[in-house]
């Protein structure tokens, strides 16, 4: 079965499946392996530590392979041409975590999608699987969600030469298979027959958004879809303010993909989140984790990476070179314009994204 097939056959599945009593079951499932005490947010979690890097936390055992992903939907996913009428958008949030760190878990975005009922898709470094286990076996048994892959210590994969390439998505693959193994053994574990196939992941997301040709055939030929955004919310800028957020997710039309992030370097999405649902519900949208975006139209599919336009994100190849990430690169300069995943989105006011310096912690 090609892929969109298959996801074509899981939205069938979803849709199916998607009354009020099949979601309720979903959510008592989740509540068979943790309390709600245990999945509420904890004091300190957001916060980002640094760490020397330790091999040992590789994973030992290789993932299944999965088949090359088919020729209609090789590239770079921007957004998905919706039928008529069909009124949705995904929200996604990336965990990055780089080699040298342990990165944060940003629970009240968790906890406010879980609250509002919002479907979303999120992009996990493998070494942030490994570093949050039990976080992340809450998220891939959560009915909600879909947790897709985002290299292991979110390297440059532009820059990257073919084997580390290779490896790198090796181990993010390895992890996410560990952890779901493990959750295949508990009680809330929910088997690839519903939304998304949550026995594996479908989805990748490049680090920094930065891919080439070789880099968009390997993540393929590893089976996965090549997930981009047509709206970035400039949310790791630490002064991109709630109200800039709300303001660049507004302008989302139907088959929109929004990149936000939820590790703790999304420094004001908690904040914008409420906000941003209400206005799309208000506006009539649903929402849709990526997969079942891409099985209801058509994907917008693009042979490179980019924010805005063609070349835009190519400044991320200076400052964030492919070199062994395994120690914190020096703070460089402060920067004298908005930067960090479209912090000057060109259809917002200019006020709403105030200037921000990269940082040694930017995603």
């Amino acid at each position: 079965m090609s892929r969109l097939a298959h996801l074509t056959a899981l939205c069938i599945a979803a849709t199916v499946a998607s009354s009020s009593d099949a979601r309720a079951e979903g959510r008592a499932a989740l509540g068979a392996c943790w309390s709600a005490a245990e999945l509420a947010g904890k004091a300190g979690e957001k916060a980002t530590h640094r760490e020397t890097y330790d091999p040992t936390v590789e994973p030992r055992t290789e993932a299944e392979p999965l088949a090359p992903v088919a020729p209609a939907l090789r590239g770079s996913i921007r957004s998905v041409k919706l039928p008529p009428g069909e009124k949705l958008v995904a929200l996604t949030f990336d965990l990055c975590e780089n080699a040298w760190e342990v990165s944060g878990y940003d629970a009240p975005i968790i906890d406010t999608l879980r609250k509002a009922g919002v479907n979303a898709t999120f992009f996990a470094s493998g070494k942030w699987l490994m570093d949050h286990k039990e976080r992340a076996q809450q998220l891939m048994a959560d009915p909600l969600f879909e947790v897709g892959a985002h290299s292991w210590t979110h390297r440059n994969f532009r820059l990257l030469p073919p084997g580390e390439m290779r490896r790198d998505l090796a181990l993010n693959l390895s992890a996410d298979s560990q952890l779901r193994r493990t959750l295949s053994g508990r009680s809330c574990y929910r088997p690839g027959t519903g939304p998304v196939d949550a026995s594996r992941p479908l989805v990748f997301r490049f680090p920094f958004g930065t891919c080439n040709t070789e880099a968009l055939d390997a993540v393929n030929d590893a089976g996965l879809l090549a997930i981009q955004w047509d709206i970035p919310t400039g949310d790791p800028a630490p002064a991109q303010s709630a109200d800039a957020i709300a303001k660049s997710a507004a302008t989302a039309k139907p088959g929109a993909i929004i990149v936000m992030h939820a590790n703790g370097r999304g420094h004001h999405t908690a904040e914008a989140l409420p906000r941003m649902i209400e206005e799309f519900r208000k506006r009539g949208f649903g929402f849709a984790t990526v997969s079942e975006l891409i099985a209801k139209g058509e994907p917008v599919i693009k042979d490179s990476c980019y924010e805005l336009k063609p070349g835009d994100n190519l400044k991320y190849d200076k400052l964030f070179p492919a070199a062994n990430n395994s120690a914190p690169p020096p703070a460089p300069k402060p920067a004298p314009a908005a930067t960090g995943w479209g912090a000057g989105v060109r259809n917002a006011p200019a006020a709403s994204h105030p200037a921000a310096p990269i940082t040694a912690d930017k995603p």
